[in-house]
């Protein structure tokens, strides 16, 4: 099933196994079985330390267990890892071994605070790029906690199930009949989740951890981040960088044709680049963290989500931006049941169905556009007088048949029955009308949001939530400089927010020069 090129590539990855991982596939009649057991041995052909062998049991589906050194390890399979999953596949089978990347220790211990037993899946789509980060932040969680156990699940080959639990949105965790979480999100949001679903065992809690001073810490992994924390690191400066996940934003961008001297390179790519560039320094790298709070003084005092504190002298705050969401009656209540934000993830989900797109801007139209070859019907919902994308985005929507566009139209409620969405209300800013359109999604598409409410008390933002920054990344705060899509600065481009990265470095490290000494 696996071709030459992939078998060798697969049998360098696997040559750091120490010990023996199983991939134990159930007996089924279904017509795709064959494709499974074929995969599952051509990847157990390349190492010795991995073994493609049957349970014996039955199931309706194609469906395996993954066992490390003879055990269970709670990590499960149904359908067949391939497109976007077969990553997920690879790396459970790299971590079952604590091969590849892992979390630190610190963070693991968190993980095995959570409150057991736990059992989750993950309702996924192949087509879905989002889904493997969920699935392999689960898959981890299982391999360090005794008692959590993660299915991936292939909504193809269980529609009856999909229908049942009202999955309207990938990827969607499911406890029992509970929707846990619904589209993109990273290992730090779902680790946060499970702690409020489940709890914190009490007899594991830990008293909080001092990391120490450094001369500059950085919050943000991306673009920005990156470059402020290696242009520091080259200045001889003591310094730390703070991350969800390293590469931030970028990990979710596609195609990059515009990056100065790269003809073209893709997100995931771009994010391990700069994770190994990082890694050539004496940085420390704090990542699936969140900051919880900032304490400024001559010293900046910052607490993280994961119960560590630390100080420095100098802080860059490059925490880019993510998706606005709408803010209307509805939006929270039916994520993943009718409201989304990935048209490339989700769009597979409303074959057939009515769906609006809420923005005209170049990432609403382009949805539209994706969503037309998939969907019913698409509606455009555009607050303003006239879609604000290129022109050939506008020239094209419009020469599709299953795509009308409404202007001048203000969303006021995601409509549905409290188990799945049913349309949306909105205001004709013209007449001050209130219409509805029926319908069963809506993708929001409405631009970026700073990622700066953690330091909003600290240092002055605009009324978008930009931090202020002058020409030298400086906030109105000595000792606070900001960089990136987080700021005022015009055009939210990574070579720019590189730039932004350098500068934010050069200036602290020019003012901390000046410092009497």
């Amino acid at each position: 099933m696996l071709d030459n090129n992939m078998l060798k590539q697969l049998e360098e990855v696997f040559k750091t196994l120490e010990n023996k991982v199983e991939l134990v596939f159930d007996e089924s009649k279904h017509e795709k079985q064959g494709e499974l057991v074929a995969m599952l041995e051509s990847v157990a052909s390349v190492s010795k330390n991995i073994e493609a062998i049957s349970s014996t049991k039955s199931s309706e589906s194609p469906r395996f267990t993954l066992r490390y050194q003879g055990s269970e390890n709670g990590i499960a399979f149904s359908g067949i890892p391939g497109g976007h999953e077969f990553s997920s596949l690879i790396l459970a089978i790299l971590n079952s071994d604590s091969k590849g990347k892992l979390p630190d220790e610190a963070f693991i211990k968190r993980i095995q605070r959570l409150k057991g037993p736990i059992k989750l899946r993950t309702f996924i789509s192949l087509s879905c790029e989002n889904c493997p980060d969920v699935v392999q932040a689960l898959n981890i969680m299982s391999i360090f906690h005794p008692e959590f156990e993660h299915e991936m699940v292939d909504g193809a080959f269980f529609q009856k199930e999909v229908e049942s639990l009202g999955v309207q949105s990938v990827p969607s965790v499911i406890g029992g009949t509970d929707l846990i979480s619904a589209g993109k999100t990273s290992l730090p949001e779902l680790l946060k989740k499970l702690e409020e679903k489940f709890g914190v065992s009490d007899e594991q809690s830990s008293e909080p951890v001092d990391l120490g001073l450094f001369d500059v810490v950085v919050v943000g992994g991306g673009p920005a981040g990156a470059s402020s924390a290696i242009y520091s690191a080259r200045k001889g400066l003591k310094t730390a960088i703070i991350a969800e996940r390293m590469g931030g934003q970028v990990q979710d961008t596609k195609g990059i044709e515009n990056l100065i001297s790269v003809n073209y390179t893709e997100g995931p790519q771009l994010a391990a680049q700069l994770a190994k560039h990082i890694a050539e320094y004496e940085i420390k790298v704090l990542e699936h963290r969140r900051v919880k709070g900032v304490q400024n003084d001559v010293l900046k005092h910052i607490e993280l989500d994961s119960g560590e504190t630390l100080q420095t002298k100098s802080m860059i705050i490059a925490t880019g931006a993510k998706w606005r969401e709408l803010g209307v009656p509805g939006e929270k209540e039916y994520i993943g049941k009718g409201v989304a934000y990935c048209p490339h993830c989700d769009g597979p989900m409303y074959k057939g169905k009515n769906v609006a797109v809420v923005g005209g801007g170049n990432s609403g139209v382009e949805a539209a556009i994706d969503l037309a070859g998939i969907v019913k019907h698409v509606t455009i919902l555009e607050f303003g007088s006239e879609l604000k994308a290129d022109q050939v985005l506008i020239n094209k929507a419009k020469s599709l048949e299953n795509v009308s566009i409404i202007t001048d139209a203000r969303s006021t409620e995601v409509v549905g029955d409290g188990q799945k969405v049913h349309g949306l209300e909105y205001e004709d800013r013209k007449s001050s009308e209130m219409k509805k359109i029926d319908l069963d999604g809506v993708f929001v598409q409405i631009g970026l949001a700073p990622n700066s409410s953690f330091i909003k008390d600290v240092v002055e933002t605009n009324k978008f939530g930009e931090i202020i920054v002058d020409g030298k990344c400086k906030t109105n705060v000595e000792g606070i400089y900001a960089a990136g899509d987080v700021t005022t600065i015009p055009y939210k481009q990574i070579i720019i927010a590189m730039g932004e990265g350098a500068k934010a470095a050069l200036s602290a490290f020019e003012d901390r020069m000046l410092l009497p000494a």
